[in-house]
């Protein structure tokens, strides 16, 4: 434990999604305290009541501390209170995630080249360094804030029936069919404002996630067309996982430089969780049982691998022969339920729709 370590938007707007589906899939009263807990923590503490939006992060006792608008904040802030929205029908709760959404569009949307800018000062306005983290480019459009923008507004669709925001739905998908998804079935990751290209690392955790993301807001958007367009991607983006991105065991490595060739075999638990969907996702649309078998690899890792049975949770990652990092923690900025949740929650959801 850290105690007086500051706390982060994604964690807790992660938190929020994480409860709220929770009770409304298995309807424990404790997940919804849980869910209450983190709405009012978020409402109370990183909301920015002055220009909009929410803080990145806080300290301790709750205090701004870092006050840049990073546009994957703001969408996750949206994913996760649509989803408190639909087990307490606050409608101010639906309000305040409309009013992201317009904030989005109005403000980083990039009305003369498409796509969205990756992050702002606290006012908004322009700044030098848009990272969404260490490890990332400095580039102005990412593919894994765009990722979640097309989560975010799948679920807000969900809620709001608003044609406006239909209409921005179909163009996001359309940009990821043609500026993001690259014939080989991996993704592009990093852009100028004007879609120059600046990186070739291929992030099989990410194909995967897209894979099925892609298809669900298809799906939800009712477009025949992209329908078909995004079922095909995330089919070929399995298959080409499944030739290049996992190990014997079945499990998912981390990454792979599209230059060199060179791997980073670690395996961390997000991707192994991802993946557990997006084979489904692939079945579910195929029919084909060549899926079937690599959904129970995945977990089988997941199980003997991944879950700290000891301690519990899941460890962040393991090595190539499945050996934990001790220094990594269980909780933090980008360690959280969500992943694994999610996963558990989308798998539990496409059995039963199998079932029926």
């Amino acid at each position: 434990k850290v105690p007086y370590a500051s706390k982060g938007i994604i964690l807790n707007a992660r938190i929020l999604w994480t409860f709220s589906i929770a009770y409304r899939k298995l309807k424990d009263q404790v997940y919804l305290k849980m869910a209450d807990r983190a709405y009012h923590y978020i409402q109370n503490n990183f909301r920015d009541f002055i220009s909009d939006g929410v803080f990145w992060e806080v300290d301790f006792l709750g205090k701004p501390v870092n006050k840049r608008k990073q546009v994957y904040a703001q969408a996750f802030t949206v994913y996760a209170l649509t989803e408190y929205y639909m087990v307490n029908k606050n409608e101010e709760v639906l309000k305040w995630a409309i009013g992201l959404f317009e904030l989005i569009e109005k403000h980083s949307r990039d009305k003369k080249f498409g796509g969205y800018i990756e992050a702002f000062a606290y006012d908004w306005s322009p700044m030098n360094d848009v990272r969404l983290s260490e490890k990332d480019a400095n580039e102005k459009k990412t593919m894994n804030t765009h990722l979640h923008v097309l989560e975010a507004y799948t679920n807000l669709i969900r809620v709001w029936t608003n044609k406006k925001l239909i209409s921005t739905q179909k163009e996001l998908i359309q940009l990821f069919l043609e500026r993001f998804i690259n014939e080989d079935g991996h993704l592009n990751l990093f852009f100028t404002e004007y879609w120059e290209l600046k990186s070739h690392t291929i992030s099989f955790g990410h194909d995967i996630e897209a894979s099925w993301l892609l298809a669900e807001a298809a799906e939800v958007v009712g477009d025949k067309n992209l329908i078909s367009a995004s079922e095909y991607t995330a089919v070929n983006i399995t298959d080409v996982l499944i030739k290049e991105g996992m190990d014997n065991d079945g499990s998912i490595f981390n990454e792979r430089e599209g230059r060199d060739g060179s791997f980073d075999y670690n395996k961390h638990w997000w991707q192994q969780a991802e993946g557990m969907v997006g084979f489904m996702n692939a079945y579910q649309i195929s029919g084909d049982e060549k899926y079937v078998a690599p959904i129970f690899n995945i977990w089988k890792f997941i199980t003997e691998k991944i879950i700290d049975h000891d301690n519990g949770e899941w460890y962040w990652k393991v090595s190539k022969d499945g050996k934990p990092f001790p220094g990594d923690e269980k909780v933090g900025f980008w360690k959280c339920p969500y992943h694994n949740a999610r996963a558990c929650i989308e798998m539990m959801q496409r059995i039963d729709h199998l079932q029926v």
